[in-house]
């Protein structure tokens, strides 16, 4: 169903998922249409930017020092993170993306946002009630962030345009299965959410019971497109 949605004023923050160079390069990790996806993460950060929204910036580098291996988790040859890995190049954030001062910046070394432990404050410090959230991959990172902010209390404004995972497929399924369970929270697209952070009201996707979307492999970019 589609709703009418806005954000009380400086109850939003922008958090934005691994935009890192592993996601134009690295033939594990790579993220399908990434540079369409970046540019509208971009559009997003500028968004947030202008109006003084707080903006949190996540990305995974693999720290066995910080979180021990753990068990099945796969390694390269030479008993290394098989990706990425804390002193690669590629776990950098993309510069089109990157932290300006004040922007928090959250090294993980789990799929949630919220995994490093001091997100959930932060924001609850800010009186944070809308989170929205783009990022890759749709189905991992992103999905465990959602799920995470939302146990934590958070509404979550899940920017589909903005995410992306290793296929198109892969990324419509891993939005609808977000969708079909996001209490209290939204999907949009990027201009929609340029509006909301700019203090419009706008009609966006909702959902008011458990799993409205029964998708098929065959109807699921149908469904995608509709949200």
């Amino acid at each position: 169903m589609r709703s009418m949605v806005s954000f009380s004023s400086g109850r939003a923050a922008l958090l934005l998922v691994d935009f890192q160079e592993e996601q134009r390069s690295d033939p594990l990790y790579a993220t399908a249409d990434f540079e369409s996806v970046l540019t509208q993460a971009r559009r997003l950060l500028l968004a947030a930017r202008s109006n003084q929204t707080p903006v949190f910036h996540a990305a995974y580098r693999r720290d066995y020092a910080v979180s021990p291996l753990r068990p099945f988790e796969p390694r390269g040859g030479d008993g290394e993170p098989l990706f990425s890995r804390k002193d690669s190049a590629l776990t950098h954030i993309c510069p089109e993306v990157a932290p300006e001062n004040g922007e928090t910046v959250i090294y993980k070394n789990d799929a949630s946002a919220f995994s490093e432990g001091s997100l959930k404050g932060r924001l609850a410090e800010l009186k944070i009630e809308w989170l929205v959230v783009a990022g890759v991959w749709t189905e991992a990172c992103v999905a465990a962030s959602v799920r995470d902010a939302m146990a934590a209390g958070f509404r979550v404004l899940l920017v589909k345009d903005a995410c992306g995972s290793g296929s198109a497929a892969i990324h419509q399924t891993g939005i609808l299965n977000l969708a079909n369970r996001l209490y209290g929270g939204a999907v949009a697209d990027v201009a929609r959410a340029e509006a909301l952070m700019d203090g419009e009201g706008a009609t966006v996707w909702t959902t008011d019971r458990p799993v409205p979307i029964l998708y098929s492999l065959q109807d699921a970019p149908r469904h995608y497109e509709s949200l």
